[in-house]
C-alpha cells in the first residue's frame, strides 16, 4: 500500500509501516498530485481535504488525527466513496491542562480561589467535559453553555447568563457556519458587550469562532486579557493582533505527547477495521516515563511548586512573538514552530490527577 502522511504526524511509522510505503509530506501544500496513486491519507488541521484535493486519486481511507472535521469535506468523502476517521477526544486532556496553565499563568492567584473565581465554559463535547472536571479539580465553580449536551456535573446556564457571570470564558467548540447552533463569529461585539471587561477569554478551539475585528476593538476599548492559540486568519497573524493578546501559542494546546500519540492511535485503529488488519500496537509502548512532580504532594502544591517545569506557556508565547517580520507572523516560521514543537507531557504522566 502507499501512504501519503503529514510530516508531522506522530508516530506514523511505527503504526503504519508495515501495510507498506509512507511518502512524508508537509500537510499544508498537498496537492492531487501526491494523492494519484495512494491508498490512504493521514492528514491533520492544516490539510484541507476536499474534491481539489481528491481528484483523480484512487484513495479509499482518510484518516485524519485530530478532534474536529471543519478541514474534512465530508460531502466529497462521500461522494468518492472514500471512508474517513478522525480522532475525537484525541487530545480533550491535552487542551484541558493548556487552558488551566493558561488561566494560572495570567493570574496565579487563581490557584487558591476556590469557588470565589467563575469559570464559563463553552461547549461541553470532549474537551469542554474535561476542562469542567479539572478545574473543579481546582475548587472552581464552572458554568457551562452547550444546547445541543446536557453534562451532569455542572450548571448549565444559557449563553447570555455565561457571558454576564463568568470571570473567565474558555471556548471549546467547533467550527460551524449552518445549523441551529452555528459557532463562526459566536464571540462577536455584541457578546463582548455583554462581557465584564475583567473576563479573561481563551480561545483554543478554531480561530474564526472569535470575530478578529471585534476582538481587536473591545481589547482597546476595555483593556481586557485574552489567551489565543487559534487565529481567525491562521496562519496570516498580524503584529498588531499579537501586541495586544495578552498570551500567545501557535495553535498548540492540544500538543501533548499522549495526544499526539492516541490521535495517531484512533486513526490507527480505523485504518486496520477498513482494510482487515488486526490492530495489536498500543501507543503507551512508545512513551519514555518522566519526572513524577505530583508525587507526594496534593494537586495545588504540585502546581504552584512545577507548573512551569510540566509546562512554560510563557516560552511558547516568546516564541511566536519572535516569528513577526514585517508587521506579521511569518508562515514559514509559524509552521516550523509547530513541526519542531517539544511536545509536553499530560499530567498524568508525571503521576497527576486526571479527571
Amino acid at each position: 500500500m502507499k501512504m501519503i502522511a503529514d510530516e508531522n504526524l506522530a508516530f506514523t511509522d511505527y503504526f503504519f509501516a508495515e501495510f507498506g510505503e509512507i511518502h512524508h509530506k508537509a500537510g499544508r501544500t498537498l496537492t492531487a498530485h501526491d494523492l494519484s496513486d495512494a491508498d490512504a491519507l493521514l492528514v491533520r488541521s492544516v490539510t484541507q481535504v476536499n474534491a481539489a484535493l481528491l481528484k483523480d486519486s484512487s484513495v479509499k481511507f482518510v484518516g485524519s488525527a485530530t478532534i474536529g472535521t471543519d478541514h474534512l469535506d465530508l460531502q466529497a468523502l462521500e461522494a468518492h466513496k472514500i471512508s474517513w476517521s478522525n480522532a475525537a477526544g484525541c487530545n480533550a486532556q491535552a487542551v484541558a491542562e493548556y487552558v488551566i496553565t493558561a488561566l494560572l499563568h495570567v493570574q496565579p492567584e487563581l490557584l487558591h480561589a476556590e469557588d470565589r473565581f467563575t469559570l464559563g465554559v463553552i461547549g461541553l463535547g470532549n474537551v469542554g467535559s474535561r476542562l469542567v472536571k479539572m478545574a473543579q479539580l481546582l475548587g472552581w465553580r464552572v458554568i457551562g453553555y452547550d444546547p445541543l449536551v446536557k453534562l451532569n456535573g455542572v450548571e448549565q446556564v444559557s449563553f447570555e447568563t455565561l457571558l454576564t457571570s463568568s470571570q473567565a470564558i474558555s471556548i471549546h467548540v467547533p467550527l460551524t457556519k449552518a445549523g441551529s447552533y452555528p459557532t463562526y463569529h459566536l464571540i462577536n461585539a455584541q457578546a463582548l458587550a455583554q462581557m465584564s471587561p475583567q473576563t479573561i477569554l481563551i480561545n483554543s478551539a478554531r480561530g474564526p469562532v472569535v470575530a478578529e475585528a471585534d476582538l481587536i476593538t473591545d481589547i482597546q476599548k476595555t483593556g481586557r486579557k485574552v489567551v489565543l492559540d487559534v487565529f481567525e486568519h491562521e496562519p496570516e497573524i498580524t503584529a498588531e493582533v499579537l501586541d495586544l493578546i495578552t498570551l500567545v501559542t501557535p495553535h498548540i494546546a492540544g500538543y501533548s505527547l499522549e495526544g499526539k500519540a492516541r490521535g495517531t492511535q484512533m486513526i490507527y485503529d480505523a485504518f486496520c477495521a477498513k482494510f482487515a488488519f488486526d490492530a495489536t500496537k498500543r501507543f503507551e509502548s512508545q512513551l519514555p516515563v518522566c519526572e513524577a512532580y505530583f508525587q507526594g504532594q496534593d494537586l495545588k502544591a504540585a502546581l504552584a511548586a512545577h507548573l512551569s517545569q510540566i509546562y512554560d506557556i510563557a516560552r511558547d508565547d516568546a516564541n511566536l512573538r519572535a516569528c513577526v517580520k514585517n508587521g506579521k507572523v511569518e508562515q514559514h516560521a509559524f509552521d516550523f514552530l509547530r513541526k519542531t514543537y517539544p511536545l509536553r507531557r499530560e499530567w498524568a504522566a508525571h503521576a497527576g490527577p486526571i479527571a
